[in-house]
């Protein structure tokens, strides 16, 4: 659930604070006082594009933040799997906008913007002004139907996609199979110099990294024999290290003698001189025995050359050389045997087909299944929304081919008046119409899933009256249940607020400014009034907008 929005130096905001609770939440105020700020500022805190055009000050950095709480474990279990943990059950989404960058975090933890739009998912639904318009393009319709159904839908989605994509990859490759003899024979014999320019090569696994090694030693040997001379020189000559050591040692022999506590630092100091005794043996030995073999030289250097020729051609390591060639003799042997091989990927063509259609089959039968639940529940949620007499359906054909989402073509249908036939909705829904409709199909599928908060600007557009009053009704319902946020025009709606918010513009020296206003009773009764009567509120106006309070409370608390 939604229950804090802080909004700061974003467009007309200067900042602002709102606290949701749960019921019905009611923004209203005069076009252009800058409601749909409130939708936009949420869709910065859940990773929507950033402008900075959209700052108020540009030498102050913007700031929008959400505060979610989780209240069921499906939400705890959909964080867990984008590794976010709830701390006392609130997750906190914030946006800091500068003009040159923005900073997206998730309980104080930089995340990129993607993932702020995943965990916005899993608490809430936004339904712009124009969203409904969606509905006039079919596809849609099999995407709501889809998210209407996913916990039954979804394994038969998942394997439909694995089984199309078997049937692509062979189909691609029955596509390049379709060689003619001279081509076959073409890449027979190329495929055969290559088998054996590899082969040839008798390459080991780990060989180029010692190579590498070896020859780094012998093209520095010089400098290598110049360094260790001189650390010898340093260690071992009359003046070296050793000759110290030695020094200092016959010196705490001579006076260990008068203090027990000299014996360890004594030992420690015979310690050193082993060390460094082996230190030159095993230095002196080293010298002795390496030398700059100039023939070894060369054959390291020639066989890198090798090496690195076949990693330009066929891998950029060894292992991946070795891999390469296996698949060209694989290859060369389905060419050699060109008929047999054709026959077998036939087979196995029509194999992967026939799954992929069979898959898609059983994911139609579910849909269809789906689709009649879906269709009913939202035929009832449009009687309440004030279609009288309305028949809603959704036709399902098939496809001429299958694709990773099965072979559907869906469409809902409607008839909104006696005796019409049932057409798609593009052919005969209005803006209004489509409006109901998309709210009918939200709370639908508000009633399937965990998402807690529904939140609606402009539902209201195109209707107005008992339709007015109906959306009003059905919104309250839903509010039972989730907490629904809506920005809308109409009094009918605003009059069934559980919370009622006025957005307001005005004008402060030079700057103009929107504000945010919780309203009480009497508050929401004068917004009411003002949306009902308009420039000038006369006394019957303000009964009017009192009377049509009080009824809408009655009736929310029937």
């Amino acid at each position: 659930m939604l229950e804090n929005l802080h909004v700061k130096n974003l467009a007309l905001i200067e900042e602002e604070d709102i606290t949701f609770l749960e019921g019905l939440h009611v923004l209203s105020g005069e076009t252009g006082a800058g409601k749909s700020m409130i939708l936009g500022a949420l869709d910065l805190a859940l990773g929507g594009k950033v402008s900075k055009e959209m700052l108020r000050d540009n030498g102050k950095e913007g700031l929008v933040e959400v505060v979610f709480t989780v209240t069921t474990q499906t939400q705890r279990d959909r964080l867990a799997e984008l590794e976010i943990e709830a701390y006392d059950d609130q997750v906190i989404l914030s946006r800091k906008i500068t003009e040159n960058r923005s900073v997206a975090k998730i309980n104080g933890e930089m995340v990129p913007a993607v993932r702020m739009k995943q965990v916005g998912d899993i608490f809430l639904d936004i339904h712009g002004q124009h969203d409904h318009q969606s509905l006039l393009h079919k596809r849609k319709h099999m995407e709501l139907l889809d998210e209407y159904a996913k916990e039954r839908v979804m394994p038969y989605k998942e394997s439909m996609k694995q089984k199309y994509q078997a049937f692509m990859a062979k189909q691609r490759e029955w596509d390049e199979a379709d060689l003619d003899d001279a081509k076959r024979e073409r890449e027979m014999l190329f495929l055969a110099h290559e088998i054996q320019e590899i082969t040839e090569a008798r390459l080991q696994e780990g060989e180029d990294e010692r190579l590498e090694q070896e020859y780094r030693r012998l093209s520095n040997s010089k400098k290598i024999m110049e360094s260790l001379g001189e650390a010898y020189r340093q260690t071992s000559s009359s003046q070296g290290a050793s000759e110290q050591i030695g020094r200092a040692i016959r010196e705490m022999n001579q006076v260990s003698i008068y203090d027990d506590t000299l014996q360890p630092m004594l030992d420690s100091l015979n310690d050193i001189d082993s060390l460094l005794s082996d230190f030159n043996r095993d230095l002196s030995q080293y010298m002795t025995e390496a030398e700059f073999d100039e023939q070894v030289f060369l054959e390291v250097s020639d066989r890198l050359n090798v090496i690195n020729r076949l990693k330009d051609k066929y891998g950029a390591t060894i292992p991946e050389i070795m891999q390469t060639c296996t698949q060209k003799q694989e290859r060369l042997e389905k060419l050699q045997s060109f008929e047999q091989y054709l026959a077998g990927l036939k087979q196995e063509l029509e194999t992967s087909r026939q799954a992929a259609y069979e898959q898609a089959a059983q994911l139609s039968a579910v849909r269809k299944t789906c689709g009649e639940e879906l269709v009913r529940q939202v035929e009832m949620a449009l009687t309440d929304l004030n279609f009288l007499d309305v028949a809603f359906t959704m036709e399902f054909r098939e496809l001429d081919h299958v694709t990773a989402e099965g072979f559907d073509d869906a469409e809902f249908m409607i008839r909104t008046n006696p005796g019409e036939p049932l057409r798609p909705l593009k052919d005969i829904a209005s803006g209004g119409e489509l409006s109901r409709i998309m709210l009918a199909i939200k709370t639908v599928l508000a009633e399937h899933d965990d998402i807690d908060t529904l939140i609606f600007d402009e539902i209201d557009a195109g209707i107005s009256g008992r339709t007015a009053q109906a959306v009003s009704e059905k919104l309250s319902v839903v509010a039972k249940t989730h907490q629904v946020i809506c920005i809308t025009h109409l009094p009918q709606i605003a009059a069934m607020a559980d919370q009622h918010y006025l957005i307001e513009k005005e004008v402060r020296g030079e700057e103009t400014i929107s504000t945010i206003q919780a309203l009480s009773y009497h508050d929401s009764v004068k917004e009411l009034a003002r949306m009902l009567g308009g420039a000038q509120i006369t006394q019957a106006v303000y009964d009017n907008a009192k009377e049509m309070k009080d009824l809408a409370m009655q009736q929310k608390n029937v």
